[in-house]
Protein backbone atom coordinates (compact mmCIF):
# COMPACT_ATOMS: atom_id res chain seq x y z
CA UNK A 1 0.00 0.00 0.00
CA UNK A 2 1.75 3.61 -1.18
CA UNK A 3 0.33 6.86 0.09
CA UNK A 4 -0.86 7.86 -2.88
CA UNK A 5 -2.64 4.88 -3.40
CA UNK A 6 -4.48 5.37 0.06
CA UNK A 7 -5.04 9.09 -0.52
CA UNK A 8 -6.75 7.96 -4.16
CA UNK A 9 -8.93 5.47 -2.36
CA UNK A 10 -10.18 7.96 0.51
CA UNK A 11 -10.99 10.59 -2.14
CA UNK A 12 -13.54 8.12 -3.93
CA UNK A 13 -15.42 7.66 -0.31
CA UNK A 14 -17.03 11.36 0.26
CA UNK A 15 -17.31 11.26 3.52
CA UNK A 16 -15.99 13.81 6.02
CA UNK A 17 -13.82 11.60 7.98
CA UNK A 18 -11.88 10.44 4.49
CA UNK A 19 -12.07 14.10 3.33
CA UNK A 20 -9.94 14.37 6.81
CA UNK A 21 -7.72 11.59 6.71
CA UNK A 22 -6.61 12.29 3.16
CA UNK A 23 -5.79 15.72 4.20
CA UNK A 24 -3.83 14.23 7.26
CA UNK A 25 -2.05 11.56 4.72
CA UNK A 26 -1.27 14.29 2.69
CA UNK A 27 0.26 16.34 4.92
CA UNK A 28 2.56 13.85 5.60
CA UNK A 29 0.87 11.47 8.29
CA UNK A 30 2.20 8.24 9.14
CA UNK A 31 0.23 5.46 7.53
CA UNK A 32 0.07 1.60 8.17
CA UNK A 33 -1.71 -1.10 5.99
CA UNK A 34 -2.58 -3.35 8.48
CA UNK A 35 -3.63 -6.10 6.89
CA UNK A 36 -0.20 -5.89 4.78
CA UNK A 37 0.02 -10.38 3.88
CA UNK A 38 -3.17 -11.23 5.63
CA UNK A 39 -6.46 -12.32 4.77
CA UNK A 40 -9.35 -9.92 4.57
CA UNK A 41 -12.17 -9.68 6.25
CA UNK A 42 -15.93 -9.27 5.90
CA UNK A 43 -17.10 -5.63 6.46
CA UNK A 44 -20.26 -6.93 8.10
CA UNK A 45 -17.91 -8.51 11.08
CA UNK A 46 -16.94 -5.44 11.31
CA UNK A 47 -19.88 -4.00 11.21
CA UNK A 48 -20.92 -6.19 13.99
CA UNK A 49 -18.15 -4.99 16.06
CA UNK A 50 -18.17 -1.34 15.63
CA UNK A 51 -21.79 -1.11 15.48
CA UNK A 52 -22.20 -2.32 19.16
CA UNK A 53 -19.36 0.04 20.46
CA UNK A 54 -21.78 2.80 18.95
CA UNK A 55 -24.60 1.65 20.88
CA UNK A 56 -22.76 1.27 23.96
CA UNK A 57 -21.11 4.77 23.62
CA UNK A 58 -24.59 6.21 23.03
CA UNK A 59 -26.54 4.02 25.76
CA UNK A 60 -23.30 5.11 28.46
CA UNK A 61 -23.42 8.93 27.69
CA UNK A 62 -19.94 8.89 25.95
CA UNK A 63 -19.71 10.86 22.42
CA UNK A 64 -18.71 8.97 19.80
CA UNK A 65 -15.23 9.75 17.49
CA UNK A 66 -16.10 11.87 14.96
CA UNK A 67 -17.52 9.93 11.58
CA UNK A 68 -18.22 6.47 13.88
CA UNK A 69 -21.32 6.35 13.13
CA UNK A 70 -21.38 7.12 9.25
CA UNK A 71 -18.16 4.40 8.95
CA UNK A 72 -20.96 2.00 10.94
CA UNK A 73 -23.86 2.49 8.44
CA UNK A 74 -21.20 2.15 5.30
CA UNK A 75 -19.88 -1.05 7.01
CA UNK A 76 -23.52 -2.23 7.01
CA UNK A 77 -24.30 -1.33 3.68
CA UNK A 78 -20.73 -2.92 2.43
CA UNK A 79 -22.21 -6.35 3.83
CA UNK A 80 -19.98 -9.13 3.03
CA UNK A 81 -17.78 -7.03 0.74
CA UNK A 82 -13.95 -7.98 2.05
CA UNK A 83 -12.17 -5.86 3.36
CA UNK A 84 -8.55 -4.62 4.15
CA UNK A 85 -8.18 -1.95 7.66
CA UNK A 86 -5.64 0.86 7.47
CA UNK A 87 -4.35 3.52 10.21
CA UNK A 88 -3.44 6.90 10.00
CA UNK A 89 -1.91 8.84 12.47
CA UNK A 90 -1.22 12.50 12.80
CA UNK A 91 -1.18 15.85 14.48
CA UNK A 92 -4.41 16.22 13.38
CA UNK A 93 -5.88 12.95 14.66
CA UNK A 94 -6.39 9.29 14.04
CA UNK A 95 -8.40 7.23 11.42
CA UNK A 96 -8.85 3.67 10.83
CA UNK A 97 -9.90 3.24 7.33
CA UNK A 98 -11.63 0.23 5.79
CA UNK A 99 -10.50 -0.62 2.59
CA UNK A 100 -11.89 -3.24 -0.59
CA UNK A 101 -9.91 -6.32 -1.47
CA UNK A 102 -8.45 -4.62 -4.40
CA UNK A 103 -7.37 -1.84 -1.94
CA UNK A 104 -8.85 0.64 -4.15
CA UNK A 105 -11.91 1.94 -2.61
CA UNK A 106 -12.29 3.19 0.87
CA UNK A 107 -15.32 1.09 2.59
CA UNK A 108 -15.68 3.07 5.53
CA UNK A 109 -13.63 5.97 7.55
CA UNK A 110 -13.74 6.76 11.05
Amino acid sequence: MTRDRLAAALALNGSGSAREARTLLLDGADFTWLSDGHKTISAHRFWDTWSWRLEVMRDTGVTPRSGLAEAVDQLRAAGDTQTHLATIVGTGGRFTVFLSADLATCIACM
